[in-house]
């Protein structure tokens, strides 16, 4: 007997494939079933990314980009943050540039991978501008694209399997874009079935010697998620079992999982976390415990003799120079904010990490250059087993004066167990977004977010054009 395929086998009751599945879940979620928890928690991520984004304009790869963007032009459908409009592939990318490339966005942690939600954010609101959709729209279709991705970095990592993080990014950006371009169910899971087939990105982008890229993978990565979503639009199909089909994602990119999209809801934002320091997410307790333990102890950095960290298995595998590379050589902005060793010994030099601790002048002095080689860092079994309910660490002092200083940490401001207020987030904003943006600009941002549910994509971004000035 001949097998049914698509259409015809569906209304003979195959079941549903998991790009289906996926898809009937972001076709269903809305505003109206986020709690008042969930929908908090992504505006102050909107604030977050939005000042990452200001902080960033200066960046060097983003520079270039915004160079190639404006070579290149395109439709002015969609604003560029900063000053601009162009087509909404390229708005996606550079907007998603911008909130990238500081390293200093939300980041979720599972397991056995990590990501950074907010990734997605460039290419939703500019399927968001194009489709003209409302805050509250855009706030649905952004929890749509943070749910997939956590869950299916909770429930298939690839990180180990040699993909990187934004592998997941694709999809989700897809998912989202989707929603907020209204599509109906089968063509949401015609763009997340392109998504997925043509998006997996290789880990090498962030072990050993790292470029440009790794703040340029994610947000390519989103902008192909939602030019998938466009071309579902216009009626493209994609693989219908690229999940679980043969050479699929489950075969080649994941192994084999199981997300019940029927049970799922958009209440994972509350699990995702902010970086009080702009640093790697899993540094973020030790920064935060070697400040605090120099304040207390009154000792300076001169009077170092060793730093010991003993941390989970994860951070000791991306940052602590396990199997992802050497990370006592440290040359580049890139190389510094996935180093460990450099990310603890700036903060006890300068008392802080900030994208200042980043600049090519302070990366090579010789104070840091000799700190962090005198850093060590090591896996904890215990640690690692309570990773990632907790972020743990503890950090072994020896001074030159003959003492030895502890301190355990078991999260930071701004992890979901002490996490990051509203008013938290606004200072944060102000921070990293302050220099060459006038107060008042500002201001206008925060309340624009704020009150994101009563106002449109349109009005929010037209908060984010003012006029650019090229950096010299």
């Amino acid at each position: 007997m001949t097998p049914y395929h698509g259409a015809a086998a569906r209304r003979l009751g195959e079941p549903r494939t998991h790009v289906e599945s996926l898809a009937s879940f972001v076709s269903r979620a809305n505003w109206g079933e986020t709690s008042p928890t969930a929908r908090e928690a992504l505006k102050i991520r909107v604030l977050d990314s939005l000042g990452c984004a200001y902080g960033a304009i200066s960046g060097e790869p983003v520079r270039m980009l915004r160079k190639l963007v404006d070579e290149f032009g395109g439709n002015p459908l969609c604003a560029l943050i900063g000053g601009g409009r162009s087509a909404p592939d390229r708005a996606a990318f550079y907007n998603g540039a911008l909130v990238r490339y500081l390293d200093y966005n939300d980041s979720y942690l599972a397991k056995g991978e990590t990501c950074h939600p907010s990734d997605s954010l460039g290419a939703v609101l500019a399927a968001g501008e194009y489709a003209g959709i409302p805050g509250k729209e855009f706030l649905a279709a952004l929890a749509v694209a943070y749910q997939v991705q956590c869950r299916l970095s909770d429930a298939a990592p690839v990180r180990a399997r040699g993909f990187d993080h934004v592998t997941h990014g694709a999809i989700a950006a897809a998912a989202g874009a989707a929603k907020a371009l209204r599509l109906d169910p089968k063509r949401i899971a015609n763009a997340v079935a392109i998504a997925g087939t043509a998006n997996n990105a290789l880990r090498v982008t962030r072990t050993g010697e790292l470029s440009h890229w790794k703040g340029l993978a994610a947000p390519n990565a989103a902008a192909a998620g939602m030019q998938a979503a466009f071309l579902a639009l216009r009626g493209v199909t994609g693989p219908r079992e690229m999940f679980e089909g043969v050479k699929g994602w489950m075969q080649v990119v994941s192994g084999p999982f199981e997300i019940d999209w029927e049970e799922e809801d958009l209440e994972r934002v509350n699990r995702t976390i902010l970086k009080k320091y702009n640093a790697e997410i899993h540094s973020q307790s030790a920064i935060e415990g070697m400040i605090g333990m120099m304040a207390e102890g009154g000792f300076p950095a001169a009077g170092i003799e060793r730093i010991r960290i003993d941390i989970f298995d994860v951070a000791h595998l991306i940052i602590g120079g396990g199997a992802e590379g050497d990370k006592s050589m440290v040359h580049t902005k890139e190389e510094a904010d996935h180093s460990l060793p450099y990310i603890v010994a700036v903060a006890a030099l300068d008392g802080e990490v900030t994208p200042a601790q980043y600049t090519p002048e302070r990366i090579a002095r010789n104070d840091v250059q000799r700190l962090l080689r005198r850093v060590e860092v090591f896996p904890d079994p215990g640690i690692s087993s309570r990773f990632p309910e907790e972020h743990a660490c503890r950090l072994t002092v020896a001074l030159t004066d003959g003492r030895t200083l502890i301190r355990e940490m078991s999260g930071y401001e701004g992890f979901h167990t002490r996490p990051m207020t509203w008013e938290g987030a606004v200072r944060k904003f102000h921070s990293v977004a302050g220099e060459g943006h006038p107060r008042a600009h500002l201001d206008s941002v925060a309340k624009a977010v704020r009150h994101l549910e009563v106002v449109s994509v349109r009005e929010l971004l037209r908060q984010l054009v003012q006029e650019r000035e090229e950096p010299t």
